[in-house]
């Protein structure tokens, strides 16, 4: 009986140590590898560079992966195909300027943010288009299912599908639609390699449009994942790191509150 019970009791604990083991693969779709989600179109969030992909998020995650130590592993795709991949566990985690807003808070989890970013109406310079006020029932370029998107449709614009921020601005010189409703830090990087363009832009007020608080999205099992990110960005924030890679890729600093 005595040595019954001794079998029964190494069995739970073997069960037990399987668990275990389960749980701590189960925080990254590949050991010690941190897999991270992104278009790498979106400068200067993440882009390509002579073929290589960089941007403040692409760094921002390489960092971040370190002081989890973990590996980065980076894998691009289209806007409408991003969230899906994270559902079926194609990454672990989406560095991509994903706003945090109640519907994906209901979906997944989010880290600790590390963009605080106000939201600005692209537009000609015109004068056509003079406040927030002035996109209702008007056509706007937008990603679609992006917090633009959302925001554009309180305002009472029209978003029309845009696949990405070039092709948002090429719609708005064309006349094909109004404005935009984007970031200052997108336009304005753009802005250097268009010296010359008609577009210019507004700042939409906080009373209107709360400024979106970017941050790195999981899945909502990823608890322990979350907790080991939530600590490596405040160490980020804490050292300097964050501000340094805004002040590199935006010229200003766009990481506090």
């Amino acid at each position: 009986m005595k040595k019954k019970w001794s079998l029964i009791l190494m069995a739970g604990l073997a069960a037990l140590v399987l668990a275990a083991c389960g749980q701590k693969q189960a925080e990254t779709k590949t050991p010690h590898v941190l897999t991270v989600g992104l278009e790498g179109t979106y400068a200067p969030y993440s882009y390509r560079q002579n073929g290589k992909l960089t941007g403040f998020e692409v760094d921002l995650a390489k960092e971040t992966a370190k002081r989890m130590g973990l590996k980065p592993k980076f894998v691009t795709t289209g806007w409408d195909s991003l969230i899906a991949g994270l559902n079926s566990n194609d990454y672990d985690v989406v560095f991509n300027n994903m706003a945090e807003n109640p519907d994906r808070q209901k979906k997944f989890r989010f880290a600790t943010p590390y963009v605080y970013s106000k939201s600005i109406v692209i537009t000609k310079k015109d004068g056509t288009i003079k406040s927030a006020k002035d996109l209702k029932g008007k056509k706007v370029a937008e990603g679609t299912g992006t917090d633009n998107w959302n925001n554009a449709k309180k305002l009472g614009a029209n978003p029309i599908t845009s696949p990405a921020f070039q092709t948002s601005m090429d719609m708005i010189d064309q006349g094909r639609v109004a404005a935009a409703v984007n970031s200052r830090e997108a336009f304005e990087y753009w802005k250097k390699s268009h010296p010359d363009t008609d577009l210019t832009y507004f700042e939409i007020p906080t009373s209107e449009v709360k400024a979106s608080k970017i941050a790195p999205m999981m899945n909502k099992k990823n608890a322990k994942l979350q907790a080991k990110m939530d600590k490596a960005i405040q160490s980020e924030r804490k050292d300097g790191t964050l501000k340094r890679l805004s002040m590199k890729y935006f010229g200003t600093n766009i990481t506090d509150k």
